[in-house]
């Protein structure tokens, strides 16, 4: 039965809901400039039903050009304005970056296999089916006005066994990492609900918060939606550490088959410690380089003191953000081995 796992969790996933009546994208196309000056730019629509029509280019100002690093021949995203004396004109919305990012993901793919082989393949694709759950019930739940902590959880309950059995086997250690993460995922979840609350975040720090309430309406829960962030966050680290803890706890049965359970335990939490060092500080690297404009808030002198910079919304859901993870992966270390050392040593 164990080895119809992945296949049953598969088949479910394909099966789960999209959204309906969601509000559709306002239309845009992929176009060609044809013609750049300074005063004028001009594009050739190259999809849909505008394809191979001209229009001129609404600039904001001058310095857009510039700005947008805009060259002749350049592939752009556009949507078309309402037309205005019987002249019908588009803006520039962004580049058209598709075949850079193909190129990366070819690299990507490469590497991953040169290195990793086939395990490393079976990774990817378990991150693949990690972002198609995402894409086809988190999101489109949280969309139809489904509380997106809820939502984010009962993903969890598909992502984690099945990104884990996938790129890791049906295996006893994986078993054990799934459990390891799963209770680490409580703690965290919990820790975040109180301190979100404790702290009074709203979720609306983040600028795409008001984009979100623009274009969905008003019944997604901004705070919730934070909470959920902060969970799929440390799930992806909390399956590092996990499965790393069993693996450790296996070689040291193996190496010594008489090792007591505490003596077991013991041993692993010896590298379990580095690794929460390593960790903790690479998740807090992560968040920083990901915040980085915050820390010139820090460095700006119109803000006032310290004391008001980090009681600003935007620089506090930071530090809940990276706190709470950071208390998750370390909580997860001393359960997975615990767990792992009772099970695997039982069943050696």
């Amino acid at each position: 039965m164990k080895k119809y796992i992945v296949f049953l969790f598969t088949v479910v996933t394909l099966l789960l809901p999209q959204a309906v009546g969601a509000q559709s994208a306002a239309t845009r196309y992929e176009a060609e400039i044809i013609e750049l000056r300074p005063d004028k730019v001009a594009v050739q629509i190259m999809t849909g039903d505008q394809k191979d029509k001209r229009y001129e280019v609404m600039l904001f100002d001058q310095k857009q050009v510039g700005s947008q690093r805009l060259q002749k021949g350049d592939r752009v995203l556009v949507s078309l304005l309402p037309a205005r004396n019987g002249k019908q004109s588009v803006i520039i919305e962004d580049h058209v970056r598709t075949v850079p990012l193909a190129v990366l993901v070819g690299i990507f793919l490469l590497i991953v296999f040169v290195i990793g082989k086939w395990k490393g393949l079976l990774s990817t694709f378990a991150m693949v089916l990690s972002f198609f759950v995402i894409a086809r019930f988190i999101l489109p739940q949280i969309l139809l006005g489904n509380d997106p902590l809820l939502i984010s959880l009962l993903g969890a309950l598909f992502i984690i066994p099945m990104t884990f059995y996938i790129a890791h086997g049906v295996r006893r250690q994986t078993t054990v990492a799934v459990i390891g993460t799963f209770l680490a995922l409580i703690v965290t979840g919990a820790l975040s609900y109180f301190f979100v609350i404790y702290a009074k975040l709203t979720g609306f720090a983040a600028e795409e918060a008001t984009f979100i309430q623009t274009m969905v309406g008003t019944h997604i829960n901004m705070q919730s939606l934070l909470l959920a962030g902060i969970i799929i966050g440390a799930m992806g680290v909390l399956d590092d550490i996990t499965i790393s803890q069993t693996t450790i706890v296996q070689k040291l049965i193996k190496a010594n088959p008489k090792y007591t359970f505490w003596k077991l335990y013991r041993e692993a939490m010896d590298v379990g410690r580095d690794h929460i060092a390593s960790l903790v500080n690479t998740l807090v690297l992560v968040y920083a380089g990901a915040a980085l404009p915050l820390f010139i808030l820090f460095s700006s002198s119109q803000l006032g003191n310290f004391s008001q910079v980090v009681n600003m919304e935007i620089v506090s859901t930071e530090v809940v953000r990276t706190l709470v993870s950071s208390i998750g992966i370390i909580t997860a270390v001393p359960i997975t081995t615990f767990i792992a050392a009772k099970y695997l040593k039982k069943h050696a």
